[in-house]
């Protein structure tokens, strides 16, 4: 297996594509840290992840709080036994035009999909350096983190910021022989993408299902990208063969956005 007997902590991982990580790199032969705020799915997770035969322990906490994200980080080295890979895939969606976004609203995403990332990307480093060992962080932009997209304007901004921490942690960090990269998924059948077609419905009047279907109409391979397909690509940054990869952040869209 290629993570044999690494421990990896994933943000984010009760559902959707955090999930499919979590799995993914359990199968991959990975031990599983599973970090969210909804127990209950981490529970789901870590028994899936004990079924594949690797060791899962679940830690509730809000990454947008740089205390939960280090305490975490510290329950997934004494719980499993190290520390090498960190995904920081928490995130939150926004649909709204630029002119009627509010002050909350911008606070609210940039804590999730800005800070949430910074502190996932501290305290990631600093375990490492603490255990004098090399290491790999991994987070979560977007194809709006390459193109904007009208109505998710904000959302937008957060995950072009993802790229900009990504490629500034690769320089500073390359000298400890610890890799930064990202991945930009697409147009994900999940539940974040349920309630970004559900605003675009409320916003624009289309009918629930229109806005989905159109995003999907444009994808070159002619379907909707599933979490696994996320995964996988993960799977690659957190093994040996990425291990020359720094600073990037590639598309793994089906062919919607092209760089």
């Amino acid at each position: 297996m290629r993570i044999s007997g690494k421990v990896a902590l994933i943000t984010g991982a009760g559902q959707g594509i955090g999930r499919a990580i979590a799995l993914r790199l359990a199968s991959d032969g990975a031990d599983i840290a599973i970090v969210d705020v909804n127990e209950d799915n981490m529970q789901a997770v870590a028994d899936e992840v004990r079924a594949a035969g690797r060791k899962a322990t679940t830690f509730k906490a809000d990454v947008s709080r740089r205390g939960d994200v280090y305490a975490a980080v510290d329950h997934a080295e004494r719980e499993l036994g190290g520390f090498d890979i960190m995904v920081n895939n928490a995130g939150i969606a926004q649909v709204q035009p630029l002119s009627e976004v509010t002050p909350e609203e911008v606070e609210k995403i940039l804590k999730v999909n800005v800070e949430g990332v910074l502190w996932g990307i501290q305290a990631a480093a600093k375990k490492f350096k603490d255990r004098k060992q090399k290491g790999k962080i991994i987070s979560a932009s977007s194809i709006a983190g390459h193109d904007g997209f009208e109505m998710l304007g904000v959302y937008s901004a957060t995950k072009f910021a993802v790229r900009a921490l990504t490629q500034t942690a690769a320089k500073e960090f390359a000298s400890d022989g610890i890799t930064v990269n990202a991945y930009c998924p697409g147009i994900v059948g999940t539940d974040m993408w349920v309630e970004i077609d559900r605003r675009f419905a409320e916003i624009t009047g289309a009918p629930v299902g229109a806005t989905y279907d159109k995003y999907v109409e444009g994808i070159a391979l002619g379907r909707a990208q599933t979490p696994e397909d996320v995964a996988a690509f993960v799977s690659f940054l957190a093994g040996p063969d990425s291990d020359y990869m720094t600073g990037q952040a590639p598309l793994i869209d089906g062919g919607i956005v092209y760089r």
